[in-house]
């Protein structure tokens, strides 16, 4: 094992794993979950892990790993940092050969692959960076915009990377992988999403062009922030306490086991730092609740290279009808179902890391070949 990297014993967890497209893996035993808490699917914004108003019954934090699988240590300062365009950008790396780049969900950080990273890293070079404004990374006070992601985690590729890589995302960071990879193909092997953000674009929908009035700049415009502000600063207040993440965690986690004070406090701290809870207001603002900008068939529909997609079906916020769909328009996919939630590389990492490892062994195959 490697001296990075923990050990830790849990009780098994059989888990059902359901494969469609190419290939892939052996089914294994059912596990029956409890009833689901349903979510009110209403925005992206409570979506998020760091979000607030949803509840569970309360129950105690438990700390141990799956069964047999290593853990990236959790280390308070972070491990590496870059500079990007004047800001502090962390992400963590490990093992060697061909590179994998992981990309976190809104409101986590690097840390939440803590036992991906390193079963990957024992065959492949892992790197997993905090997007901007989240986890470790500097709060900056810019605008948000997927361009802004999309862009930094390119310049990764470009600046410390420096070969073609895979790009592994959840959530958000699934829709980031998309969009820097249509931005960068010549460095882009493969995409792999983890029931990703994004929506399919509306034909029927109407954009409003209308000129904005006065009433409406000078004082509907301004009041209406004025709202936002204190509504998302209350919002913001309850969501970083670590009682309310556990819960809201614990909505989109099927087998809870895993979300323990490792987690719970990958998230805490990056919310005390300065400039946090205006970069909530932002993201809450100007990005989370204008989605519509892109689209997933307009991203999908530039995408040139094989896309894996690693669902957990039984998501209360981003259900397996999605990757269906995905998988329809964009024929060069292969499909994998997991009996898990919306976090399915924490929940069951076990045949994440299977399938990833299996996916990724036909790609850089493929590699190999093309060299020759």
């Amino acid at each position: 094992m490697s001296p990075s990297c923990a050990t830790v014993s849990h009780t098994p967890r059989p888990e059902l794993l359901k494969t469609v497209g190419q290939r892939f893996i052996a089914p294994v035993k059912i596990r029956h979950h409890r009833s689901r808490c349903e979510l009110n699917r209403r925005g992206f914004a409570f979506k998020g892990i760091v979000a607030a108003g949803a509840s569970v019954m309360p129950s105690p934090l438990v700390t141990e790993a799956p069964q047999e699988v290593d853990r990236l240590p959790f280390r308070p300062e972070g491990y590496n940092f870059w500079t990007w365009r004047g800001h502090k950008i962390h992400y963590v790396e490990q093992g060697q050969g061909f590179p994998i780049v992981l990309i976190h969900g809104f409101g986590a950080s690097a840390f939440h692959w803590r036992y991906n990273i390193p079963a990957l890293a024992k065959k492949y070079k892992v790197y997993a960076i905090d997007l901007l404004g989240f986890g470790w990374s500097e709060k900056a006070l810019i605008e948000y915009d997927a361009l802004v992601w999309r862009d930094q985690v390119v310049d990764f590729l470009k600046e410390i990377v420096k070969e073609p890589a895979v790009l592994v995302g959840n959530s958000l960071g699934g829709f980031t992988a998309l969009v820097s990879a249509v931005g960068f193909p010549e460095q882009v092997a493969g995409v792999a999403l983890l029931n990703s953000a994004g929506q399919f674009g509306d034909p029927n929908a109407r954009t409003n062009q209308s000129e904005e009035t006065l009433l409406q700049k000078f004082f509907l415009k301004p009041l209406k922030e004025i709202f936002q502000r204190v509504v998302l600063g209350f919002l913001f207040w309850q969501a970083k306490q670590p009682a309310r993440i556990e819960s809201v965690l614990k909505t989109v986690y099927i087998n809870t086991s895993n979300v323990d004070s490792y987690l719970v406090e990958s998230i805490t701290l990056p919310a005390g730092d300065p400039n946090a809870g205006e970069v909530y207001y932002r993201l809450m603002t100007r990005f989370m609740l204008n989605q519509t900008k892109y689209t997933l068939d307009s991203v999908l529909s530039k995408l040139s290279c094989p896309l894996l997609l690693l669902w957990g079906d039984l998501d209360p916020w981003v259900g397996p009808a999605k990757a269906i769909r995905i998988k329809e328009f964009y024929p060069n996919t292969s499909l994998v179902n997991l009996q898990a939630g919306h976090c399915p590389h924490d929940e069951v990492p076990e045949l994440v890391n299977k399938a990833l490892l299996d996916w990724l062994s036909t790609l850089t195959s493929a590699s190999s070949l093309q060299m020759t």
